[in-house]
């Protein structure tokens, strides 16, 4: 059996989250009671989210979402675009950047090129102008929506990390929950992300007692396989194997929320590990392209590679890095795997579009 950390808990800030709860107890209520609208759209619109603040791995499950749909629908994603420098609706083109669009956006599109991405902060808007396209999307997907009631989605995936489990969390700010736990009972689907390989059956057992998902809910546990190392820069390098690291020392610079997870997977490469952390989608600005260059000088090693996220690239594509450095930038593309029922997930999903009431153009 695995031993999962307990979750740390500012008992201090209760008082105040209680306060919070409070205010998001009367915002659910005024949807419910119909003082604040929901809105119903014509196509199916999934909801990929969370009640948490930090990462839970949202936008890998929307690529492994769109994988199985782009081949036989148009598909849509829209988001908020956090910490783009823009306002209002964009549309996503050959020529958006992650200033654009946000680097969860841009990494989507990217990827995805075929795919119409678009960020709105406004959802019913951006559903709305997606609708009106010369060829609009035939299914919405939702990233990181959860909160924006004033959509109503045909279905719901919450997502929770492994690592600190949503049932055994606090509200904001004593802890990160953006909603109380009993806000999973309008997921359709419940999704543990970050799960080690090693979970054994008890494991899953107690997951499944303390999550407790109703009858018409369906829970799954997924991790992340590591593919290819990148570079960051295209013409600065080739594809490399993760066994590329080894006896390497890794300097690994992350502004994700937390790279505990990429830790333990590069360990399993090297011991020479340094990190940089910053916050969640961080910019890097010129002074840190200056430090963390300079730290990968400093070591003195030949044998050495600076690692970041593939959000991370996203950004730092954009910034003046020294053509040295370029030769050592690489990235760790990851996707989503499930533990098991990956078939039962994919046909749920299936199914709910091609039974939906809802007719595709």
């Amino acid at each position: 059996m695995i031993k999962q950390q307990p979750v740390h808990i500012n008992k201090w800030l209760l008082p105040f989250s209680w306060l919070y709860g409070l205010i998001v107890f009367f915002r659910n209520k005024f949807f419910d009671w119909g003082i604040l609208k929901q809105e119903e759209f014509d196509i199916p619109v999934i909801c990929i989210g969370n009640i948490t603040v930090g990462g839970t791995g949202k936008t890998p499950h929307t690529e492994y979402v769109i994988r199985l749909l782009k081949d036989k629908y148009r598909v849509g994603v829209l988001s908020r675009g956090y910490k783009r420098r823009t306002k209002g609706f964009v549309l996503a083109d050959d020529n958006t950047t992650s200033k654009d669009i946000g680097d969860e956006s841009f990494q989507i599109k990217n990827k995805f090129p075929d795919v119409i991405v678009a960020v709105d902060g406004d959802r019913r808007r951006g559903i709305k102008k997606l609708l009106s396209l010369k060829n609009p999307p035939q299914i919405i997907l939702l990233d990181d929506a959860f909160q924006h009631r004033y959509v109503k989605p045909s279905f719901t995936i919450i997502l929770s990390d492994f690592n600190r489990p949503i049932y055994a969390d606090a509200l904001l700010p004593a802890g990160r929950l953006r909603e109380p736990f009993s806000k999973i009972d309008d997921a359709n689907m419940i999704i543990v992300t970050k799960c080690p390989l090693d979970l054994q059956p008890i494991d899953y057992r107690i997951i499944l007692h303390d999550v407790n998902p109703f009858p018409y809910q369906s829970l799954y546990f997924t991790t992340f396989d590591y593919l290819e190392l990148k570079p960051v820069f295209r013409n600065s390098g080739e594809n490399r194997s993760l066994d590329f690291l080894r006896n390497k020392t890794v300097l690994l610079a992350t502004g994700i929320a937390s790279p505990k997870v990429i830790i333990k997977k590069l360990s399993e490469y090297t011991r020479k590990i340094e990190t940089i952390t910053y916050p969640d989608h961080y910019n890097f600005k010129t002074k840190d392209i200056k430090y963390i260059s300079d730290k990968f000088r400093n070591i003195s090693s030949d044998k050495k590679i600076i690692l970041v996220t593939e959000k991370d690239a996203s950004r730092l594509v954009l910034k003046d890095i020294d053509e040295e450095i370029r030769k050592h930038l690489y990235y760790l593309p990851i996707e989503v795997a499930f533990m098991d029922k990956g078939d039962d997930f994919e046909d749920k999903i299936l199914k709910h579009v091609e039974d939906s009431r809802f007719k595709l153009n």
